[in-house]
């Protein structure tokens, strides 16, 4: 995912995105918890793709505010 491509969306998709990621994260702790969990560097993936998704609603944001 890129901050380009979230950059073309809209404050409710980078919400649902926000939300879907989440959930993914939820989902991938309690499988690494019960070490189900294949794939461990999903878990660094979803982090960083949660934490592109809130800076860009932070940019957003604050174009509103100016």
């Amino acid at each position: 995912m890129k901050a380009s491509d979230l950059r073309a969306k809209s404050v409710e998709e980078l919400n649902n995105e926000l939300i879907e990621l989440r959930r993914a994260q939820f989902s991938m702790r309690m499988q690494l918890a019960t070490q189900q969990l294949n794939k461990v560097d999903q878990v660094g993936k979803v982090r960083r793709d949660i934490a592109r998704v809130r800076t860009v609603l932070a940019e957003k944001a604050k174009q509103v505010q100016a």
